[in-house]
């Protein structure tokens, strides 16, 4: 399978990017660090971490600002950008890009709640809704 692009954050790069998009304000390498150890899995060494950041800095996932003798860092995209890109591409890589495809698996592969399918049917209402006030009237470009 091919790999993702390579402004996709990678797996560890998504789990750094959710502590940062909770946060809510910008983060020096130790408090992420700090963070993912708390959420359990593998210990994370200092220097592991401040790799991974700066490899994400350099991939444009985060912003960074100097603070003292370290670097403060904060995602430079909302997680609805990130997450729709990377829906995006699975759509494309995974599905050909049939949307009814991704759908049913999602369904199949998580099973929703009847409340998680009432909101995903309220979200297809909404979404038709908006799309249909988006387009012109026949006869109209």
């Amino acid at each position: 399978m091919a790999r993702p692009k390579k402004d996709q954050p990678t797996d560890a790069e998504l789990q750094i990017l959710q502590i940062l998009w909770d946060a809510q304000r910008p983060f020096s390498v130790r408090e992420v660090m700090e963070q993912l150890n708390d959420r359990g899995g593998s210990e994370r060494a200092y220097t592991t971490v401040m790799t991974l950041m700066d490899t994400m800095a350099k991939k444009g996932l985060v912003t960074r600002q100097p603070e003292g003798r370290a670097f403060l860092y904060e995602p430079s995209r909302p997680r609805e950008h990130t997450l729709e890109s990377l829906t995006s591409d699975l759509l494309q890589r995974a599905f050909e890009g049939n949307a009814s495809l991704l759908v049913a698996n999602l369904l199949a592969g998580a099973k929703p709640t009847p409340d998680e399918l009432s909101l995903i049917q309220k979200t297809i209402r909404e979404y038709k809704r908006t799309q249909l006030a988006d387009e012109p009237a026949p006869g109209r470009p």
